[in-house]
């Protein structure tokens, strides 16, 4: 019986996803009160996600795509990506996050050097949005349905099938998609540095103009591109990755309300608390009850 993930305290550019031999992984996600946010990251993985009940926002490469129940979802790799729910709303979903050397992509053979390389590189556009009404969406969603039986049951050579349906996936996907060797992915780049060197120095003290120098802005600048593309402050944040990592030691074990949140950055333990409970709906003393 494989382990089940959750995004909303994994899913992080730096996260392992699989096996070095089978570079794939389930996650499921429930957002709500309690976990209303996975904050914007990148990996080197594909994602292909199904929302299996609610509604929350995605954002994608910059854009914002409303979902809901029923919807499908296609994040190549390295774009940066969040999901965000409203007070009240919940969302739950299904996804697999699988790298594309799984499918052949360091290979160099024609599927890898015309297709999976390409994409790879951010080259293709492809709809990261597949509704209902969408020419594709009965094929996509059969395939995702069988990917789900497949990994859930792993019959022997089980393998072998989820690498076809996740080529078949690309496939159909392709077929919408358009080749794009001139994007500028200058704006995202800049992003993904900071978030990089946040993920990097959570547990240091960190500046704005620590973070302006990664991007050669001015302090000033920094702080409304940040707000304008991440849709929250710097300092909003850094406290929601703290609170995450936090969120993370206390489910491996550790009990100590100070050690944790001097291990994740915040040396204000009154801070912790208020911003804890914040986020949370609960201090952490009750949060630890809880588990």
């Amino acid at each position: 019986m494989k382990k089940l993930h959750t995004l909303a305290l994994e899913q992080k550019e730096a996260a392992k996803h699989g096996e070095v031999y089978f570079p794939m992984q389930k996650y499921v996600t429930t957002l709500d009160a309690s976990y209303p946010v996975v904050v914007t990251h990148w990996h080197e993985e594909a994602e292909f996600t199904m929302i299996r009940s609610g509604s929350a926002m995605y954002q994608i490469d910059l854009e914002d795509y409303p979902v809901e129940e029923g919807d499908l979802l296609f994040i190549p790799p390295r774009l940066l990506h969040s999901i965000t729910t409203q007070q009240g709303q919940q969302a739950r979903s299904d996804t697999y996050v699988f790298h594309l050397n799984f499918l052949g992509g360091n290979g160099t053979d024609l599927c890898a050097t015309k297709y999976l390389t390409p994409l790879q590189n951010r080259e293709y556009t492809l709809p990261y949005l597949i509704k209902p009404d969408h020419p594709a969406y009965a094929s996509l969603r059969k395939l995702f349905e069988q990917i789900h039986t497949l990994y859930d049951e792993t019959v022997f050579g089980y393998e072998l099938a989820l690498k076809a349906l996740f080529l078949q996936t690309v496939f159909l996907l392709l077929q919408y998609g358009e080749k794009d060797e001139t994007a500028d992915h200058t704006t995202s780049d800049k992003l993904k540095t900071v978030l990089d060197y946040m993920e990097l120095h959570y547990a240091e003290p960190l500046t704005v103009g620590d973070l302006a120098a990664q991007c050669y802005f001015s302090e000033y600048h920094f702080m409304r591109f940040f707000k304008k593309h991440i849709n929250m402050t710097c300092v909003e944040y850094i406290n929601n990755l703290r609170l995450e990592k936090a969120v993370e030691m206390f489910e491996q074990g550790n009990t100590s309300i100070l050690d944790v949140s001097l291990s994740v950055g915040f040396h204000n333990l009154s801070y912790f608390h208020k911003v804890f409970k914040r986020r949370y709906h609960m201090t952490p003393k009750e949060f630890l009850r809880q588990l």
